[in-house]
C-alpha cells in the first residue's frame, strides 16, 4: 500500500493527453481475449473517454438485476454497478454478460462508507479494505467489457472524517500501477466546493469525478460553477426526484409523481443538465430494474413483473433520437372522492370511498388495470439501503378499471394506494396516493 507521500499532484498523463478527434463509434468493439484500453481524450472540444482510442460516449444506466438486453436494445451502451459481487451473479459472470450483449461496465469496488460504522482513523481496517479492494481489481482488470472503476458510492454521505477520501486516494493509485487500462472515479452524493476541495486535496488519483443528484440534478450547472469546477465528469445516478426532495402529507408520507410525470421529469432533467456540458463523459440514469425504495414504483423504471414505463420511453429517445413504436400507457394522478395526495386525505376506520385515476395508452390498445393496497413505509434507510416491503392490505378493494371503491382499513396507521395500468405489450403505468386512518 503506498503511504500519502506517494501522493500523484494531477491527472495522469495518459488522461491528459489530446487525441485526434474522430467521428464517435458506439457499436460494440471487437476484442478476442484481455482488456480494451480506456483513457480520457478528446473528441473535439469535448471531454470524452477513448476506448481503444476510440470516442465513447456513455449512454447508460445503472442496473444490478435489471434486463441487460432490453438496455441494448432501447439505445443504451453501458451500465454501472454498486458492487463486485451482487449476490446473484459474481463480477467476471456480470462482465460475461455484458461483453455478450456489446456492453461496458463501470464497475464498483464497494468500499464501506462512515455512516455504516467504518472508522476511517482504524489503519488496521482501511488497511484490510485496501487490500480487498487489491484482490477485486485483480480479478477482472484484463476483462474487455471493462471501462472503468468506482470506487465506492457515496463515501460522502452523512460523513465527517475526510480520511474516507485519503482511503479513496490510495486504492486509486493502486489500480494505477495494477491496473493503467482503466481509469478510476468515486461516485459523489451531490456537489459542492467542499467537496471540488477535498477531491481536489486529498484524492487527485483519481481519473475524474462522478456526480449523483435527483431532483436537484437541475441545479447542478450552477454547482459546478460555482465550486469553480473545470474538469471532466460523469453524472452516475440521476432520474426521479427523490424522496426527501418532494412535498410530504401532514403526516410526513413522501409524496410521488405518476409514471407519466417521472419521464417528463428524466426528459427535462436530461435537457438541462446532462445534454450540453462539454466536460460530461456520459451518464447512467437510475434505475434501470425494479426495487423497494420508499415505495417500489419511487425510482424503478420498471415494474416488479418485468413491465417498462414511459421513463424508459424516454432514455430511448434520448438515447437513439426515436420514440419507441409501441410506448408505453399515460396516467394521472390518483384521487380519493376528488382530493389528491397534496389535500392529506384523512379516513375514519371503515369508512368507503371512491379512487379514480385516468390511463390511456398511445396506441389505443385496451389497458389491464390492477390495484393494490399497502401499508406506508416503516423505513428509515438511507443511500438506497435495502429496505423491507411494507405489507399488502387484501379485501379492502372493489376495483373496476379506472375507479376502485376502497373500504379504509379498521387499524389506524398510514396507507398506500397503488395503481398499475399495463398495455399486454410490456408496457405500463403507475401511480399511487398516501392516505391516514385515524
Amino acid at each position: 500500500m503506498k503511504t500519502r507521500n506517494a501522493i500523484r499532484t494531477g491527472l495522469s498523463a495518459p488522461a491528459l493527453a489530446l487525441v485526434t478527434a474522430v467521428t464517435a463509434v458506439t457499436a460494440p468493439l471487437s476484442h478476442a481475449d484481455g482488456a480494451i484500453p480506456v483513457t480520457l481524450g478528446k473528441d473535439g472540444e469535448r471531454d470524452v473517454l477513448l476506448r481503444a482510442g476510440v470516442p465513447y460516449p456513455v449512454r447508460g444506466a445503472g442496473l444490478e438485476f435489471g434486463d441487460k438486453a432490453r438496455l441494448r436494445d432501447r439505445g443504451g451502451n453501458s451500465f454501472r454497478t454498486w458492487r463486485t459481487d451482487n449476490g446473484e451473479q459474481t463480477g467476471l459472470e456480470v462482465l460475461d454478460d455484458a461483453h455478450a450483449l456489446g456492453l461496458t461496465v463501470v464497475l464498483c469496488l464497494e468500499i464501506v462508507p462512515e455512516r455504516k460504522g467504518f472508522d476511517y482513523d482504524d489503519q488496521e481496517a482501511v488497511q484490510r479494505q485496501f487490500e480487498a479492494m487489491e484482490t477485486e481489481v485483480a480479478k477482472y482488470k484484463d476483462h474487455p467489457a471493462l471501462l472503468a472503476w468506482m470506487i465506492g458510492n457515496e463515501p460522502n454521505l452523512f460523513f465527517e472524517n475526510p480520511r474516507v477520501f485519503d482511503a479513496i486516494d490510495d486504492i486509486a493509485m493502486m489500480i494505477d500501477e495494477l491496473d493503467p487500462n482503466h481509469p478510476t472515479t468515486t461516485a459523489l452524493a451531490g456537489f459542492d466546493r467542499e467537496l471540488a476541495d477535498l477531491i481536489r486535496t486529498r484524492a487527485p488519483s483519481l481519473d475524474f469525478v462522478s456526480i449523483q443528484m435527483y431532483g436537484d440534478i437541475v441545479n447542478l450547472p450552477e454547482r459546478l460553477a460555482d465550486a469553480g469546477f473545470d474538469q471532466p465528469y460523469m453524472v452516475t445516478e440521476w432520474g426521479a426526484i427523490g424522496h426527501w426532495e418532494v412535498a410530504t402529507t401532514a403526516w410526513g408520507a413522501p409524496i410521488e409523481q405518476n409514471s407519466t410525470d417521472k419521464a417528463d421529469n428524466y426528459l427535462a432533467s436530461h435537457r438541462v443538465a446532462i445534454a450540453e456540458d462539454p466536460r460530461l463523459l456520459g451518464n447512467y440514469v437510475f434505475l434501470w430494474g425494479q426495487k423497494q425504495e420508499r415505495t417500489p414504483t419511487w425510482y424503478g423504471m420498471f415494474l416488479e413483473d418485468g413491465s417498462s414505463t414511459a421513463a424508459t420511453d424516454t432514455m430511448e429517445y434520448l438515447w437513439t433520437g426515436r420514440w419507441p413504436d409501441d410506448r408505453s400507457p399515460s396516467i394521472t394522478d390518483i384521487t380519493l372522492d376528488g382530493r389528491s395526495a397534496f389535500d392529506s386525505v384523512t379516513l375514519s376506520p371503515g369508512q368507503r370511498i371512491v379512487a379514480t385515476v385516468t390511463s390511456e395508452d398511445p396506441e389505443g390498445q385496451s389497458l389491464e388495470w390492477e390495484w393494490v393496497l399497502k401499508e406506508e413505509s416503516r423505513a428509515d434507510q438511507v443511500g438506497g439501503d435495502r429496505e423491507q416491503v411494507p405489507r399488502v392490505i387484501p379485501g379492502r378493494l372493489t376495483p373496476e378499471g379506472g375507479t376502485a371503491e376502497l373500504v379504509a382499513p379498521v387499524r389506524p396507521g398510514a396507507y398506500r394506494l397503488f395503481v398499475y395500468t399495463r398495455d399486454g405489450a410490456g408496457g405500463a403505468a403507475h401511480a399511487n396516493v398516501p392516505f391516514l386512518v385515524e
